[in-house]
């Protein structure tokens, strides 16, 4: 089965189209948790941390976003810790997309495809995210690697971030921004690459905090899957996002770290997975009624 397929079935049978995104730092700990667990040391308090949370959501939520910055930060310990991470998510059965925004050309590239998305790979995600500045010599690889194992990619189309506009908002000689040309490669790469589910293993990261542009880029890619970063913290709210989904419920995913894995900042209890499940099921009802799927 090709990951693509397995993820919309897992949004489908949840009746929930958002994704926990496990950008951990120890800063985001609970300070009493934190202090029980720092005899394991940073990195080892940091997947308990998750671990608590992986278990606690996993009836709620059906895929988990990891970023890899997190834990190459804190070295090789760190590395084990992501690991440790992804292989309890898969064995939880939540698809897992490794945040790493990869790019390069050649026998690099299909390193980083290896290191991911191939056949025993170290760290073995569903999806992969991928920087298509190179072009087609930099996607070609995890084409390939898709091909092989049936996993995906999610390429940067038009990012959450302000200052995205910098460089994807250029106007080029048709007069259109550069992220719509972007947008026409990504669904030409994913056209050999269609599930059963009618999208794309080559899927589109698309920034929530952009719901016009978002909207747009529906209309270039009716078939590519959407990862929508910038839900909660970043600013963008689930009302905006309709456009961005194909079908009722169906063609995109929303990923939420901080509102997440610090929603015990602000809730009424110190049970961290508490006050996570809680913003999740805030969470899942909101965007399943502003995507068609409730």
């Amino acid at each position: 089965m090709l990951q693509i397929d397995r993820l919309i079935r897992a949004v489908r049978e949840s009746g929930n189209p958002s994704a926990l995104g496990l950008d951990t730092r120890y800063e985001y700990l609970p300070e009493p948790f934190a202090a029980r667990h720092s005899d394991a040391g940073r990195p080892g308090a940091i997947y308990e941390f998750n671990s608590h949370l992986l278990r606690g959501l996993r009836d709620i939520i059906p895929c988990v976003k990891i970023q890899a910055a997190y834990y190459e930060m804190l070295g090789p310990e760190g590395m084990a810790c992501m690991r440790m991470t992804i292989d309890l998510a898969r064995k939880l059965d939540y698809v897992v997309i490794a945040d790493a925004k990869r790019g390069d050309i050649g026998a690099t590239a299909e390193a980083y495809s290896a290191a991911y998305i191939g056949e025993g790979a170290p760290f073995p995600a569903d999806f992969l995210t991928v920087n298509p500045y190179f072009g087609q010599d930099g996607i070609e690889p995890f084409l390939s690697g898709c091909a092989r194992t049936g996993g995906g990619i999610f390429v940067l189309v038009k990012t959450s971030n302000p200052s995205g506009r910098e460089l994807q908002d250029l106007t080029v000689t048709d007069g259109r921004p550069l992220y719509e040309h972007v947008a026409g490669r990504v669904a030409a790469w994913g056209a050999d690459l269609t599930g059963d589910e009618g999208y794309s293993s080559v899927g589109a990261v698309v920034g929530a905090t952009y719901p016009v542009q978002g909207t747009r880029l529906r209309q270039i890619m009716p078939r590519t899957f959407f990862l929508l970063p910038g839900y909660g913290a970043q600013g963008a709210r689930a009302s905006d996002l309709s456009g961005c989904f194909g079908e009722p419920g169906c063609g995109a995913i929303v990923a939420a770290s901080r509102s997440l894995i610090c929603a015990h900042r602000t809730a009424a209890t110190c049970d961290f997975v508490a006050a996570a499940r809680a913003e999740a099921e805030r969470m899942r009802d909101e965007i399943s009624r502003a995507s068609g799927l409730a």
